[in-house]
């Protein structure tokens, strides 16, 4: 069985970066850049005031100073005109300071009467002036990153309407199995109903791709065979369960007869053993993931969510681990390496992990509960309240 680390690497060394697509920007939050954007303009574009008051030359400026007020400039239409000695131009937030100018006196520090404005002794310090590309500068770029909220503002200042993104993996997800139905349909009394391929579904929107639900295929060949025909326009296709050793266990065999070329099979992590990886001949990269549910979603946290990253041309690896000390004593580690369902509690000195007691790959309502795996090495010894683990943030 290979070691967690290892698998993952196989898992990723089977990603190919996909091509790139334009969106508009209401469509690209969440969108991986394909390539550095630059920006189209400076940002502001002039000096522009930082305040509501008036534009004066810097070096008459003194409490009890006089000046005339000889025009205005608004945000969306300067001055028009020069300053010329002791006069003052009418300035709000954001409008450009009109040449000559160098200084800015907030409206508060100034009495004025008609066309005139005195000083007050209450003059505060600084120009108040936002010199021009203080935000950014023509061709300053924005690197390849996921987008956030921030990042399409930005873009939007930039005056892009449009970015260059990495196309979405297309991910065809078919469960596996005679004893499932789908939501909403009524099992049979040997039936129950698919839910691992719902969470992972949102689980893989929710990081990026196109997720698809194929129909629910059947323990036997023909059925497996729909289903690897029906998944070879995706970028990957994700089996779920069909991937252990019984006999009604085929996918392995159906899918190699479809041309997979099989990367490895099983690895040394609970839950989650029977996890196998490839590519198929013409066709997607390939993950079958175990039938668990528990097994499944965590399997999919380590293994698809980095290979998500990866198709996208991101930096991908392990997902980023904290330590926390235990809230309570946990039993030893038997031979494989276990990711168990736990919880962040508000601790006295900061958070505390909370492994719950219960970790049967099957008890799904526990994974619900969980924000956090803790993750603790194969023949680990037993570990006492207080003592310092690693977990992942789910």
């Amino acid at each position: 069985m290979l070691p967690v680390p290892e698998a993952l690497a196989r898992v990723l060394s089977l990603v190919e970066v996909l091509g790139e697509e334009d969106v508009p920007l209401t469509e690209a939050a969440g969108r991986v850049l394909a390539r550095p954007v630059h920006a189209l303009r400076t940002q502001p574009p002039f000096a522009a005031s930082a305040m509501d008051g008036y534009a004066v030359k810097g070096a008459e400026l003194r409490p009890g100073a006089v000046f005339t007020v000889v025009a205005e400039s608004r945000a969306g239409e300067g001055a028009g005109r020069a300053l010329g000695p002791g006069e003052a131009i009418r300035i709000f937030t954001g409008a450009p300071v009109p040449e000559g100018a160098d200084h800015v006196v907030i409206q508060e520090d100034v009495r004025r009467e008609r066309d005139r404005i005195t000083v007050l002794p209450t003059l505060g310090a600084g120009p108040n002036i936002r010199p021009a590309g203080l935000d950014f500068e023509e061709g300053q770029a924005l690197p390849v990153r996921r987008l956030r909220p921030a990042d399409i503002a930005l873009l939007a200042a930039f005056n892009h309407a449009s970015v260059p993104v990495r196309r979405k993996p297309v991910v065809a997800l078919v469960a596996t199995g005679d004893e499932l139905v789908e939501p909403g349909q009524a099992p049979g009394p040997d039936q129950i109903v698919s839910s691992n391929s719902y969470g992972l579904h949102a689980m893989l929107r929710a990081h990026g791709a196109d997720p698809r639900l194929l129909p629910i295929a059947r323990d036997s060949r023909a059925a497996l065979t729909e289903a690897l025909e029906a998944s070879r326009g995706a970028d990957l296709v994700v089996t779920l369960g069909g991937a252990s050793v019984g006999d009604h266990d085929l996918v392995a065999e159906v899918f190699g007869e479809g041309g997979l070329d099989l990367s490895f099979y099983k690895i040394a992590m609970r839950p989650g053993k029977p996890l196998m990886a490839g590519r198929i001949k013409d066709g997607p990269m390939m993950v079958g993931l175990p039938g668990n549910p528990v097994s499944a979603m965590v399997c999919g946290h380590l293994f698809l969510r980095p290979a998500l990253d990866a198709f996208a041309g991101l930096p991908a690896g392990p997902l980023p681990r904290a330590r926390a000390p235990l809230a309570a004593a946990v039993p030893a580690t038997a031979g494989r390496e276990h990711y168990a369902r736990a919880a962040l509690e508000d601790g006295p000195d900061g958070p505390r992990l909370r492994v719950f007691n219960r970790q049967d790959s099957s008890v799904l309502s526990l994974l619900a509960d969980a924000d956090a795996l803790a993750v603790f090495p194969a023949g680990a010894p037993a570990m006492a309240a207080g003592e310092m683990a690693e977990y992942i943030r789910l």
